[in-house]
């Protein structure tokens, strides 16, 4: 026993000796209200992260045997993300058979021949290192390129996550020791401590299963946010929810109370459209969209608004990337528009494109990864594209700049601007028009101007003018179109032109009727026609 616990003492020292090397890239944040702040300045930074995965059971990031780390690293990056949700399982730093595995050890544990010959190749020096040494070495690496590292607690045991039945689900689970776990924990918030690169910890991936409680929540979420506070006082403390991270709405009126943690505190939470019949989607896109936005705001998304508001972190939504399900492709538009609305910090799932060994199946693909199978390029550009809006920091705390609004098109992730002939178009977020508060029944006009949107007629070009007659309502239950009656007092909606995916038209309104109802279900595509008026100060 007293061998083993060298062997750990010394593995926690040589990472503290790595420290020396790392990396400087940044101050330790804090937060103030529901932002995320830098703790020198005072000012807003906002998370828009990548997960990237280390927590499967060879315990390595995957992609190494594919690229080498700086490739990597450097993609990351290049492809628009500030930061990484980088996974890690608490085996890997509380029990000795995992801790002192060598890569090359790990890999012939499974018999992962292939990835061990491609680690050879493009990373040749971590063969010999341990898993937790690689651990670190990748954090070093994202520091290097300016890419913050939040350190996520995914699971005890290495493997795939979410089961209820896993044994990894929630406190006392068969491999969810809470003593453990706090070891764990403590050992991370050690080992990272005067590493720049790293931000925060998040406590527990996904909490689930038969054993979940509040009381027990909020118990060791306590716990767990005091031993890494008290082990490294600079970090962030990710706090996640229950069923999943879909609910934290026992916090309202309830806030979980922390010693000496003021000014560290984040939430966090997921949203995906997991459970939901694809058909729907298809059929009740308005109503469903409205549902799943409001379960967000009822469950998560509170926080931001509450009495004593709080930073919220989206850790994990995500999309499969080839593109084809129409229903993903309908859920990520209407979560755009919320996210855009309230201007979270946010991790999409996932980076990575395969996985050295998932769930028995070596080199298995990742199709919500943003690279490829071999990690050579972006698998959906488009779909990068569509984040750009929600990667801007559109609020900016006590900022000196009026609050306008930008019209946000979540579908295609543009942003509405008027064009040379007063017509108006999708263009790119940065250089998108602003807009004075739009009362609803009221005109849409041009900041700093006396010019308003007006309606041409049905299929003609939507244009600013002197004009304000035009009153737009936001109709149908999404909240995400804007009609407006023409001259013969028929209602036609803002919409994308089909023919150019840019010039900006007015139509008949998609599965909303003349009485500005949903239709109780529609085989047509709204989308087209959601646009969302988005406050911005900056």
């Amino acid at each position: 026993m007293a061998e083993k616990r060298a062997s750990h003492e010394a593995i926690v020292l040589l990472f503290v000796l790595l420290q020396i090397v790392a990396y400087c890239n940044s101050v330790p944040l804090s937060t103030n209200s529901r932002w995320i702040i830098d703790q020198q300045t005072g000012k807003r930074v906002k998370l828009t992260c990548a997960n990237w995965v280390s927590h499967l059971q060879p315990m390595i990031a995957e992609g190494l045997e594919k690229k080498p780390l700086s490739y990597i690293a450097k993609k990351i990056s290049e492809t628009g993300f500030n930061c990484v949700r980088f996974t890690w399982p608490t085996f890997m730093f509380t029990r000795p058979d995992y801790y002192n595995l060598t890569v090359s050890g790990s890999l012939d544990k499974y018999n992962l021949t292939a990835a061990k010959s491609g680690i050879a190749k493009n990373n040749p020096g971590f063969l010999s290192m341990k898993v937790a040494e690689v651990h670190k070495a990748v954090v070093n690496e994202l520091g290097k390129n300016k890419v913050m590292v939040v350190l996520d607690n995914h699971i005890s045991q290495p493997g795939w996550c979410c089961a209820d039945n896993d044994g990894n689900g929630f406190f006392g689970d068969a491999l969810f020791d809470p003593t453990e776990w706090l070891k764990g924990l403590t050992a991370v918030a050690t080992a990272y401590k005067g590493n720049s690169a790293v931000i925060g910890m998040s406590m527990r991936n996904e909490l689930r299963g038969g054993r979940q409680n509040v009381n027990d929540w909020y118990k060791y979420m306590q716990a767990g946010a005091e031993a890494i506070h008290k082990e490294n006082p600079d970090f962030l403390v990710i706090v996640s929810g229950l069923y999943t991270d879909t609910s934290l709405n026992f916090l309202n009126g309830h806030p979980l109370q922390v010693n000496n943690l003021k000014n560290k505190l984040v939430y966090e939470a997921h949203w995906y459209t997991f459970g939901v019949p694809p058909n729907t989607w298809a059929t009740q896109p308005n109503q469903l969209c409205a549902t799943m936005t409001k379960r967000a705001q009822d469950n998560y998304l509170f926080l931001t608004t509450s009495q004593n508001p709080t930073p919220l972190f989206l850790s994990e939504f995500g999309i499969d990337q080839r593109g084809g399900n129409d229903a993903e492709n309908r859920y990520i538009t209407c979560l755009l528009a919320a996210v855009a609305d309230r201007d979270i910090d946010w991790a999409l799932w996932t980076f990575q494109g395969s996985y050295i060994l998932r769930e028995g199946k070596v080199n298995s693909e990742e199709a919500y990864g943003v690279m490829d199978l071999n990690w050579d390029r972006p698998r959906n550009p488009g779909f990068l594209d569509k984040l750009q809006f929600i990667r801007q920091m559109n609020q900016e705390l006590e900022s000196k700049k009026p609050t306008n609004y930008i019209m946000f098109h979540p579908q295609s992730g543009q942003c509405v601007q008027v064009g040379k002939n007063n017509n108006i178009i999708l263009s790119n977020c940065k250089t998108a028009s602003r807009w004075d508060q739009h009362q609803d029944g009221g005109p849409i006009k041009l900041a700093g101007s006396s010019q308003c949107i007006g309606v041409v007629g049905d299929g003609g070009a939507a244009r600013v003018s002197v004009d304000c007659s035009s009153k737009w309502k936001i109709v149908s239950s999404s909240g995400l179109h804007l009609a407006a009656q023409d001259g013969k007092g028929k209602y036609l909606c803002l919409e994308m032109n089909a023919s150019d995916h840019s010039t900006i038209v007015t139509k008949k309104c998609l599965c909303v009727g003349d009485d500005l109802v949903d239709f109780p279900t529609c085989s047509d595509d709204p989308l087209v026609q959601w646009f969302k008026l988005v406050a911005v100060n900056v």
